[in-house]
C-alpha cells in the first residue's frame, strides 16, 4: 500500500512539474513572440535608465552608437552588455589629452581585437573604433563621415575585404581608392589591414581565394596611394589551425590577442615615425 501510494505521489508531483514548466514555456510562435518582446522591454528599460545617468559626452556617445550599430543585431547585444557592466570594443574612450588618438575601422574581426589593442597601447594611444561592423566597402562610402566624428585622428587604420568577398573586383578598387583618399584628408597617418584568412564554406558562399584576390587589389591600390600595409594576413596564417574558430572567419580570444598585439605593435612603430 505505502509502495502505491509511493508511487502516485511521485506521479503526481511530475504532472504538475510539467504543468508549470508548460505555463513557463512558449507553446507557439505569438507566445515566444511576446516573451521576447517582454525580455527585450526590459533590457531597453534598464539601459535608458542606465544612460540617463551618464555625463553628457557619454550619452552623446551611446546616442552615436545608437545611430549607427543598427537594432537588428549589434545594437541588441550592445544594450544587454553595457547593463551587465560588460567591457566591449564599443566602450566609451575618455581621450588622454598627452596621447595621440588612434582609431580602428574595421568588420568584426577588427572589432574582436579591438579591446587587445587598447591593452597593449595603454598609456601609448587613445584608441577608438568606429561605432559600428563597418562591412562591405559600399557600406565605407556611405558612413565614414558619422564614423570618423568630428576630433583630429593621428592615426587611422583600417580594413574591408570579409564583406567584400563578392564584390566584383572593379568594383572593390573603386571604393577601396574613394575611402582611402578621403582618410588621407583628415591629416591623420592612415594604415591598411589586410583581410585575414578565411576558410572555404560552400553554404556560406565564401572562398578562401576571394580574400586573397582582395589582399592583391587592395596592395596595388596602398602601393599607388603611398599608404603602409598591416599583414594581418601573412602574421596569422601559420597559426590558424590553433587560432582560427573551426570553419568560421572568425578568432578564439588567443587569437583576437595575437592580432591585437599586431596591430598595436603597428601602430606604435608608425606614431614613432
Amino acid at each position: 500500500m505505502k509502495v502505491r501510494n509511493l508511487w502516485s505521489l511521485l506521479l503526481t508531483m511530475l504532472a504538475l512539474s510539467a504543468a508549470e514548466s508548460s505555463k513557463a514555456e512558449p507553446t507557439n510562435a505569438k507566445e515566444a513572440a511576446a516573451k521576447k518582446a517582454a525580455q527585450e522591454a526590459v533590457v531597453e528599460e534598464k539601459y535608458q535608465a542606465l544612460v540617463a545617468t551618464l555625463p553628457a559626452d557619454q550619452q552623446a556617445w551611446e546616442k552615436v552608437l545608437q545611430a549607427n550599430l543598427g537594432n537588428g543585431f549589434y545594437l541588441p547585444i550592445h544594450k544587454r552588455e553595457k547593463i551587465a557592466g560588460h567591457s566591449t570594443a564599443w566602450d566609451f574612450v575618455p581621450d588622454d589629452p598627452k596621447l595621440p588618438r588612434v582609431l580602428l575601422i574595421g568588420d568584426s574581426v577588427s572589432r574582436g581585437y579591438t579591446q587587445a589593442v587598447r591593452k597593449y597601447l595603454a598609456g601609448k594611444a587613445n584608441v577608438h573604433r568606429a561605432p559600428a561592423n563597418c562591412g562591405p566597402t559600399a557600406s565605407g562610402l556611405k558612413n565614414l563621415e558619422a564614423w570618423m566624428g568630428e576630433g583630429k585622428w593621428d592615426l587611422i587604420h583600417f580594413n574591408f575585404g570579409i564583406h567584400d568577398r563578392a564584390t566584383p573586383a572593379a568594383d572593390y578598387v573603386k571604393r577601396l581608392e574613394e575611402i582611402t583618399i578621403r582618410l588621407k584628408k583628415t591629416g591623420a597617418k592612415v594604415v591598411w589591414a589586410s583581410t585575414t584568412p578565411i576558410p572555404d564554406n560552400a553554404a556560406q558562399k565564401q572562398t578562401a581565394a576571394s580574400v586573397v584576390e582582395k589582399n592583391a587589389l587592395a596592395a596595388e591600390v596602398m602601393q599607388r596611394q603611398g599608404v603602409p600595409t598591416d599583414d594581418l594576413f601573412t602574421a596569422i596564417t601559420p597559426h590558424l589551425a590553433k587560432l582560427q574558430n573551426p570553419n568560421d572567419v572568425h578568432f578564439n580570444g588567443e587569437g583576437y590577442d595575437f592580432l591585437g598585439r599586431k596591430v598595436a605593435d603597428n601602430i606604435e612603430e608608425r606614431l614613432r615615425k
